[in-house]
């Protein structure tokens, strides 16, 4: 005698559960877009924001290097001032000591057309200060060299610092007056010359 009943799954268990009838039937729900994590799809370029950190990186590094070069060339800068400032204190110092000393004595002379020289010495302090007013720029890419003159052998004494549009340069010759006779003055090369190599623009004598 056979009994109706619910029939069995080949496997033994009972059938599946056919698709939309009662509530375990009910598809599951799709998946939602952009993976497991439910998250909105990726956008194109999604590895962008890595690679643009890494140019912006490079970029703030070339931007600091190019500060501490910058900083650098200040720091340099400022240096050169200060000795340039220093270096001038320095011979304004030495030139108003010669002009205030007691015996200092003076011998001007016009050196060409427009330019009037007077040279002041100071015997107790062995220095001698040359003052030049209207003085031409010497050519470009050349220095004007003072010299003393020791009995016709010309001796350097420094070169006359650039014009800053001073009307009046005033310059302590280097080196002691010793038994000088004159002042001369000639144009060289940048740096000077260990004797003159060109005829002098200016000789002055030193006061007796």
């Amino acid at each position: 005698m056979h009994h109706r009943g619910r029939r069995t799954h080949r496997h033994g268990g009972p059938p599946p559960p056919r698709p939309g009838r009662g509530g375990g039937g009910r598809r599951p729900p799709p998946p939602a877009r952009g993976g497991a994590g439910g998250g909105a799809p990726p956008r194109p370029g999604a590895g962008g924001p890595r690679r643009f950190t890494g140019f912006a990186l490079a970029a703030c590094l070339a931007a600091v290097a190019g500060l501490g070069g910058i900083a650098v060339w200040q720091h340099q800068e400022a240096e050169q001032a200060r000795q340039r400032a220093e270096a001038a204190e320095r011979q304004a110092a030495s030139v108003a000591r010669v002009l205030a000393a007691p015996d200092a004595r003076s011998e001007s002379a016009r050196l060409g057309e427009g330019t009037r020289a007077t040279v002041v010495v100071s015997a107790s302090l062995d220095e001698a200060v040359l003052l030049a007013a209207d003085m031409p720029a010497p050519p470009e890419g050349k220095v004007y060299q003072l010299w003393f003159d020791d009995g016709g052998t010309m001796r350097s004494a420094g070169l006359m610092p650039p014009s800053h549009g001073d009307r009046v340069k005033a310059v302590r010759l280097e080196g002691g007056v010793g038994e000088a006779s004159g002042v001369g003055i000639t144009v060289e090369p940048p740096g000077g010359s260990e004797q003159p190599t060109s005829d002098p623009v200016g000789l002055l004598n030193l006061p007796a």
